[in-house]
């Protein structure tokens, strides 16, 4: 299983961002995810740096493969402009470039005063938006007029050798047999190997599997527990509501009937490198190909030691 580094723009600045890259790659990390978003989760996270002005400047200073974990190619920006920047973004990282895909949340979609669809039609629309840019990264002139999204007289000139691969993130049935249906790869952040093997069976066959999940590096469990639910509470908030709430501040309303303990499940906090194997075990125990983790918090250079010295070569 190939293990990444996750960097989050919710919570670091373009420059910490650069800096994690370089540390990652130097640290053995074979791979990167980045988040994209228009809004932190909750203020205290307190960035949003735009990704594709981050992945231009990553091909500059790493040679890891890069995923968008994930893109939502659906409501706030049109899928024909996406199409062009994923074009770009491929041509600059020479081919290492995959284009990670989602239904998205209200939280960053909404902010043009479009109306939040259900969950149905945000998948609709997601199958939709990935033709439309599988069409455009063919070359000729685009013409398309669908249920949700019309294209006329566009033509990306910028083209990668291969279109960039498209994988699908998807955490219930729907979803998952949309990403088996459409997907080029899968995109999860639980070990579940019921969804893994749900993909496989319903045409994902041997496609590659991505997972990520969060770490909280610090010099005791207790200090990671502080930390983790200092800058995201919201990884305690249940159900749907992460798709549906519309602002940081109402998830900080969500987040107040989520109580610290809870980090120790969302999290592998602290310094203990057998708790980070054993994470790594349950990803690899549901069957997934590539494994990314981030680090919530001041201190990813303690977790790229970590993983350079007591994690990594024990993989």
């Amino acid at each position: 299983m190939r293990i990444g580094y996750f960097l989050s723009c919710e919570e670091f600045t373009p420059a910490e961002l650069i800096e994690q890259a370089r540390g990652a790659e130097a640290a053995g990390f074979q791979a990167l995810w980045i988040s994209d978003h228009y809004h932190p989760w909750v203020d205290a996270q307190g960035q949003s740096p735009f990704v594709w002005s981050m992945i231009g400047a990553l091909s500059q200073v790493t040679r890891l493969p890069v995923t968008t974990a994930v893109t939502c190619p659906t409501v706030r920006i049109h899928p024909a402009v996406l199409a062009q920047a994923a074009a770009t973004s491929a041509v600059l990282h020479e081919g290492r470039f995959v284009l990670g895909v989602g239904s998205g949340e209200a939280l960053n979609e909404h902010i043009l005063g479009d109306p939040w669809p259900s969950a149905d039609v945000r998948l609709e629309m997601l199958e939709e938006a990935v033709a439309v840019m599988r069409e455009l990264w063919e070359g000729g002139f685009t013409y398309h007029r669908g249920k949700h999204y019309t294209v006329e007289n566009a033509r990306i000139y910028t083209l990668p050798d291969r279109p960039p691969p498209v994988y699908v993130s998807g955490f219930g049935p729907k979803s998952v047999d949309l990403a088996a249906r459409i997907g080029d790869g899968y995109v999860s952040t639980m070990p579940d190997g019921d969804l893994v093997r749900r993909f496989r069976e319903k045409g994902g066959g041997d496609k590659p599997t991505q997972a990520g999940f969060k770490a909280c590096f610090a010099d005791s469990e207790d200090e990671a527990v502080r930390i983790a639910y200092e800058r995201w509470p919201n990884a305690g908030v249940p159900g749907e509501l992460s798709q549906v709430l519309p602002s940081p501040k109402h998830f900080e309303q969500a987040s107040q009937l989520v109580r610290p303990d809870a980090m120790r499940d969302a999290f592998v906090l602290g310094n203990d490198p057998d708790s980070h194997l054993e994470m790594i075990g349950k990803y690899a125990d549901a069957g997934f190909d590539e494994l990314y983790v981030a680090n919530v918090g001041p201190h990813y250079q303690g977790l790229f030691d970590l993983y350079a010295k007591r994690v990594l070569p024990r993989l």
